[in-house]
């Protein structure tokens, strides 16, 4: 059986720089943010919608 020729990683798929390692780190924290504002975002929604309909 031929051996890959480059090594495997395990995990996830290290940086290979600082700038590559900041440049995940601020996607990681930019697609957190988000999720939390689109929940906040339907929560609001939500309560909006029982006000209306309570009223």
């Amino acid at each position: 059986m031929k051996q890959p020729s480059h090594p495997r990683k395990t995990g996830t798929d290290a940086p290979r720089s600082a700038q590559e390692a900041r440049t995940a780190r601020l996607k990681a924290a930019l697609k957190a943010n988000l999720a939390r504002r689109k929940a906040q975002a339907r929560k609001r929604r939500a309560e909006d919608g029982e006000e209306k309909s309570g009223h």
